[in-house]
């Protein structure tokens, strides 16, 4: 058990929605920074949210506290002043200019707490977008990781709102640097981070690519992998395994482990250059062999034989995932109060997990006892 987490004593007041925000809010929470999320009066509208939506409150929002302040009236200004007096770091995701409408600019702020690091999470950085609105979808096809994930003609978006995820925790490295740079100088910061350039920034070894290559880069799906056996395969069941072998030593592994000493011998298949020259020949061979063996024996074997494999799991097989299970899904109560288990953040701190102090928090849970603390 971690005695003192190493974010306690800081307070974070929190204006977000959906996920940036409440991301970039998760990782200072999970290290022990007390953070407040600011809701209006009935709460967060992604509490309501539906379809994929619907797990978004409650997985970023944990280890949280809920406060109900109505911004459009003057006790609720003068109550969020007097909690701002208090507050190491502000975090928002809001539509561009929402928070200065309200009277809490960077500039306005800075006014009540000169020590305030103040992150503004954003759709864009300074430049000619910087005034329009994003999403992680827009970002993901401005930014070329649309088109890198589907095959030609069809982008297709990523799995998960991994911009939106990034970008938060971006914005939290940076609240970071500013805690330590403020240290130093005794004042706080203005940080702004922006999704589309989260996404450039993943892009960035795309980029490289194209630059070494001197040729336009492929989507994934039509790349050229630089090894000979890189793909998913069938077993008997029809259930898919991916196997990489990016080596001549995990070739040799995989190969007496499996039994398949007539591949090891055939000097074509000697080196991972020789296996990509037969590929064409190599890769339906392998099929054909994997489609008779069971599921589990071609994990175990591949586990045996010690070369990177992996079973292709869905969102619901991590929860009995016998890694995950030993120590790294963190029991927790959702709002409608459904008991479960949430995955930590993905970090030891002297061999230790983060843990879950707090469930996603109820509208307006901790408003008396916030603002009670200020009088």
């Amino acid at each position: 058990m971690i005695e003192v987490l190493p974010l306690n004593g800081l307070r974070v007041v929190e204006f977000s929605h959906a996920v940036m925000g409440p991301a970039c809010g998760l990782v200072l929470a999970d290290l022990g920074a007390e953070v407040i999320r600011i809701e209006p009066p009935g709460g967060d509208p992604t509490r309501q949210l539906k379809g994929f939506g619907i797990g978004y409150f409650s997985f970023f929002n944990r280890n949280k506290k809920s406060v109900c302040i109505d911004l459009k009236s003057k006790i609720g200004c003068e109550n969020l002043s007097r909690l701002l007096e208090t507050t190491d770091i502000l975090i928002e995701n809001f539509a561009p200019g929402t928070l200065d409408k309200l009277g809490f600019s960077y500039d306005a702020v800075r006014q009540i707490n000169q020590k305030i690091i103040y992150c503004s999470l954003k759709g864009f950085l300074s430049g000619p977008y910087e005034n329009r609105h994003a999403l992680d979808e827009v970002v993901q096809m401005m930014g070329g990781l649309a088109y890198m994930t589907g095959p030609h003609g069809n982008p297709l978006r990523a799995g998960t709102s991994v911009v939106d995820i990034m970008g938060g925790t971006f914005g939290s490295t940076a609240i970071l640097a500013a805690l330590y740079e403020r240290t130093l100088t005794g004042t706080g910061k203005y940080i702004p981070s922006g999704l589309f350039e989260s996404t450039a920034f993943l892009m960035g070894q795309h980029m490289a690519c194209s630059v070494l290559s001197g040729k336009p880069v492929p989507p994934m799906p039509h790349r050229v992998s630089a090894w000979s056996v890189y793909r998913i395969f069938k077993s008997a069941q029809d259930k898919l395994v991916f196997i990489g072998l990016v080596s001549d030593k995990h070739w040799i592994r995989f190969c007496e482990e499996f039994q398949f000493a007539d591949l090891l011998c055939n000097a074509k298949y000697k080196t991972n250059a020789d296996r990509i020259n037969e590929r064409d020949i190599l890769l339906p061979d392998l099929e054909t062999r994997f489609q008779k063996l069971g599921f589990e024996e071609i994990c175990n074997l591949c586990e045996k034989a010690n070369i990177p494999f992996a079973p292709v799991a869905r969102p619901e097989d991590l929860f009995t995932d016998r890694h995950l299970c030993q120590k790294w899904l963190l029991p927790t109560i959702f709002p409608d109060r459904t008991p479960t288990v949430m995955p930590s953040l993905p970090i030891e701190w002297n061999g230790e997990v983060l843990p879950c102090r707090l469930p996603p928090p109820q509208v307006g849970e901790h408003t008396n006892e916030i603002l009670d603390s200020l009088k």
